[in-house]
């Protein structure tokens, strides 16, 4: 399975399709696809920065350009079932259980009652495991807890998107599915280093439903930036040492009773031919982020 964080959005299909048909052409079927319309991009009608403009990347429901900007897509070889799925891309903000808001005044203000918590989307997916039970996974993308300002809108929005796991996990969004589940995309933020409220994805990763592979890298650990507190070879982006340096972003966290068989991340070390995908200054053409991947069994 392949939990995809930065996939534009068409109502169609056509691309995730294509991608899909590329994979299979290259030895790695994965027949399976899900996709929904994100919240990146959607227009909000509101003024969510309150600078009196309307239908600008800020003012969308998640910052994009387009409907559909950047989604959030799942290709499997296991089956999807779609009408299992639990969606809460459209939970507003407010209505999360002990949401923490950012203190806004103005149009800004009044625009918060509209403003959904997911900046792509958060699904439960459940998919059928070869032995016919099921096993349901947590997908997400949550906001950068950068780009704002003293009342640290980003910041509070992204904690609350990682918090949405925990409380889904502790029952407390409504019923949890039986088997096993497993939470996994860009959380967007590191447990020690980096801006944010890191507090959130450190709860999680310490969540007792979960286990942390700490899934690890030769690049990474090559590329430690200077006052960096965690072990660099778990970081998971390539960003300037500066702003924000290197940092553990993306994650996949199975369930506590899986056994894990493996897990890394797809840094190259100096001298794999695999380095020349990444290039060596700014990610080359795959971007900042590293593909995070993690083996389990029941």
């Amino acid at each position: 399975m392949l939990v995809l964080t930065e996939f534009d959005y068409d109502h169609e299909g056509v691309a995730l399709s294509a991608f899909a048909e590329l994979l299979a052409d290259l030895g790695h079927p994965m027949p399976h696809r899900f996709a929904r319309a994100p919240n990146s991009g959607t227009d909000s009608g509101a003024d969510f920065d309150g600078d009196g403009r309307f239908r600008e990347p800020e003012d969308a429901q998640g910052y994009g350009w387009f409907s559909g900007d950047g989604g959030l897509a799942i290709v499997s070889t296991l089956p999807i079932r779609e009408a299992e799925v639990q969606d809460y891309s459209d939970l507003l903000w407010q209505h999360l259980p002990g949401a923490t808001l950012p203190e806004l005044t103005g149009e800004a203000a009044l625009a918060l009652a509209f403003q959904r918590l997911s900046s792509k989307a958060h699904w439960a997916v459940p998919v059928t495991l070869p032995d016919g039970a099921a096993m349901t996974v947590l997908a997400f993308a949550a906001t950068a807890p950068v780009f704002d300002g003293p009342e640290d809108r980003n910041g509070l929005r992204n904690a609350d998107e990682i918090r949405l796991w925990e409380l889904w996990l502790d029952g407390a969004l409504g019923s949890v599915p039986e088997g096993p589940v497993a939470v996994i995309g860009k959380a967007n933020i590191d447990p020690v280093d980096g801006d944010g409220v890191r507090a959130a994805i450190a709860c999680l990763l310490e969540h007792p439903r979960l286990q942390d592979p700490a899934p690890r890298s030769p690049g990474g650990a090559l590329g430690n930036d200077p006052d960096q507190v965690g072990d660099p070879a778990l970081d998971t982006a390539d960003w300037p040492d500066d702003i924000p340096g290197n940092l553990r972003v993306d994650y996949i966290l199975p369930d506590a009773g899986l056994t894990v068989t493996g897990a890394g991340v797809v840094w190259p070390g100096l001298g794999d031919p695999l380095e020349e995908l990444f290039g060596r200054e700014d990610g080359g053409p795959a971007g900042p982020h590293r593909l995070v991947w993690t083996d389990v069994r029941r």
